[in-house]
């Protein structure tokens, strides 16, 4: 098909640059003498009205109906992907503004929308052109939203919002070379579609007008012949399919290049060449949140699924947050870095963020203190980076955006983060894009690139669940490595009980949209005093437990969040509630240092594990 699409357009190419040249004072030229001739020796197709001949007319005819067609594709391809890109990088009311108007565009009829505007702007090549471009933009605003719906609800878009990057290098850097394969596939396609519909307007008499002439003129002079001297109509109609094809083919073609361009790489394992940078800790809070609220209002009701978390961080520390799904933890993450979706809305009691009230700022300001102060890292490494963008590129985009930093000691920057979380320092990873690397190597990047701004504070949610202990060992090595190096608070989102217990300093419990315990990680395993966190900690298996004995779980579901019922969230599931439980809710109270729990009755510390097992087995 390859070959087929070449010869094709090449000898239309061919046509559109020499049928002017060699057949153009032919085209042009009458003969009274040679006045409605059929075809014969000297003219294949015959003679018109003046005689002149038909052949030469339509081989010179190729670059002015090309060209009106092309231009018309670009006009409406350029009005209507900006218009559909736009809905991804605005606001919820612009977004749903935008989309009303593309749905009220695509209400009409583009043919009959062309063909209104065409005898609006007056007839002639370039009403045409304008009247088309018009008409088939909406289509271009609908599939450019619908692809970029699909891109502003990645983590990678998410993460560029973190960077606070603005709207129109949201659009140009992250949205639209996201989409270029399908959109050009369209907008190739649709060039024979407009070439057709030009050539239609052209025929009814409000297209290309007398001297001048096209393949839709000459089809129209050519139909009133159509019964005695068929070819006259027939070959002109010939031309529009001919190149109507050839537009299609190489949409399929550049389809089938770019289907095998992304096919993936296979990874590389990395050697290991650890570096360290150090600077010095410093004595404060990095984050303070209380009372933080988030309210999704939904088709079925108002979804309430944070109900009023209360967490500090302190610099240099790593803080897990654990909890059972559903329970808000990653909610909370977007919550604090100003990622929450349409519609959700949050509010809090206190959220100071470097002893900024995050409240009291500006949009404009809030955006660029969580750019140049907090990274995410995601838990999915795949879908965490823009897979049209290079590793460079995304590397070293907010340290340009946001520091002026020069492109090349930006990619120095980058090359040193590398190495230091243990990839090779060479710019033929740079160069690589996300979906050549291996999973480990993908994370690797993602705990790089949110070291770039040396942020004060790192929210990882998630960022081993999908690799292998052994991976998981190295990424968690990484994370205390930039802890200490560069006193970064960590918040660490997990459902791993043990490995947060061994990496973090302190744990965050939450259960029902709300923190129900905060204790060291030390105190995890014997000192949890709230009923959820000791059924958690007795959930999660052990290698020395007798094999008969079944798995420990926690009878029941999370409560609904979609209800306002009083009382503790975990009051149905504990089996050891009071009749104070089902009407109070009980607040997050200290119990100890360092320790907090909200629970009206809080359990006795629990003996060690090994004795625990035994009293059980005696029992």
């Amino acid at each position: 098909m390859g070959v087929t699409t070449l010869v094709m357009l090449g000898s239309l190419a061919v046509l559109a640059v020499a049928g002017a040249v060699l057949w153009g004072q032919q085209a042009v030229r009458p003969d009274p003498s040679a006045v409605l001739r059929g075809p014969g020796t000297g003219h294949p197709l015959g003679t018109d009205r003046l005689g002149r001949d038909l052949l030469a007319r339509l081989l010179s005819a190729t670059w002015p109906s090309l060209l009106p067609a092309v231009a018309a594709t670009f006009l409406g391809a350029a009005a209507g992907i900006s218009l559909g890109a736009l809905t991804a990088v605005v606001g919820g009311r612009a977004a749903r503004l935008l989309g009303a108007l593309i749905n009220l565009l695509l209400a009409f009829p583009a043919l009959l929308v062309a063909m209104f505007l065409a005898a609006l702007f007056g007839a002639g090549a370039g009403g045409a052109v304008f009247a088309l471009a018009v008409a088939c933009a909406p289509g271009f605003a609908r599939i450019t939203q619908t692809l970029a719906a699909e891109v502003a609800g990645t983590d990678f878009m998410a993460a560029a919002r973190v960077l606070g990057l603005r709207r129109h290098r949201l659009l140009l850097r992250h949205v639209l070379p996201h989409i270029t394969e399908p959109l050009m596939l369209t907008t190739t396609v649709a060039a024979g579609s407009a070439l057709v519909a030009l050539s239609g307007l052209s025929f009814l008499g409000l297209g290309t007008q007398p001297p001048s002439y096209d393949w839709g003129l000459l089809l129209s002079q050519g139909l009133d012949r159509v019964y005695t001297e068929p070819l006259s109509a027939v070959a002109p109609g010939i031309a529009i399919v001919y190149a109507a094809v050839a537009f299609q083919l190489l949409g399929e073609m550049l389809a089938g290049a770019a289907a095998r361009q992304a096919r993936p790489c296979p990874g590389e394992e990395p050697v290991a060449h650890p570096a360290r940078a150090g600077r010095p800790a410093s004595v404060g809070h990095v984050l303070e949140v209380e009372d933080l609220r988030v309210v999704l209002p939904t088709a079925d009701g108002v979804v309430r699924p944070v109900r009023g978390v209360t967490l500090t961080l302190r610099r240099g520390e790593m803080a897990g947050l654990v909890g059972e799904s559903g329970c808000g933890k990653s909610l909370t993450a977007l919550a604090i870095a100003d990622l929450l979706p349409d519609g959700a809305r949050a509010t809090w009691g206190t959220h100071r963020f470097l002893g900024t009230d995050v409240g009291s700022s500006t949009r404009e300001e809030r955006r660029r203190q969580l750019a140049t102060g907090m990274a995410l890292i995601f838990q999915n490494p795949a879908s965490a980076f823009n897979p049209s963008l290079r590793i460079g590129t995304q590397m070293t985009e907010a340290v340009r955006t946001h520091r002026g930093t020069p492109r090349a000691e930006a990619v120095e920057q980058a090359l040193a983060r590398l190495e230091r979380v243990a990839l090779p320092a060479g710019r033929r990873l740079l160069r690589s894009r996300p979906f050549q690397l291996s999973g480990g190597g993908r994370q690797r990047v993602a705990i790089a690139a949110a070291s770039m701004m040396r942020p004060d504070l790192i929210i990882a949610d998630e960022p081993t669940t999908a690799l292998d202990v052994t991976v998981q060992r190295q990424i968690m090595d990484l994370l205390r490595r930039i802890r200490h190096d560069d006193a970064t608070a960590i918040l660490f989102i997990s459902h791993d009980i043990a490995l947060v217990a061994d990496a973090c300093d302190r744990v965050l419990v939450m259960y029902g949209g709300t923190i129900v315990e905060n204790l060291p990680a030390r105190e995890l395993a014997a000192g949890a005093r709230h009923p959820y966190t000791r059924m958690l900690v007795a959930s999660v298996p052990d290698l020395a437990a007798e094999r008969d004995r079944p798995l420990r779980a926690i009878e029941g579901g999370p409560p609904d969040p979609y209800g306002t019922t009083p009382g503790c969230p975990f009051h149905d599931r504990c089996p050891h509630r009071l009749d104070r439980c089902a009407v109070e809710g009980p607040v997050l109270s200290p119990l100890g240092p360092g320790h907090e729990v909200a629970c009206w009755q809080p359990l006795p510390a629990a003996p060690p594990r090994g004795q625990r097992e035994t009293e059980e087995t005696q029992k």
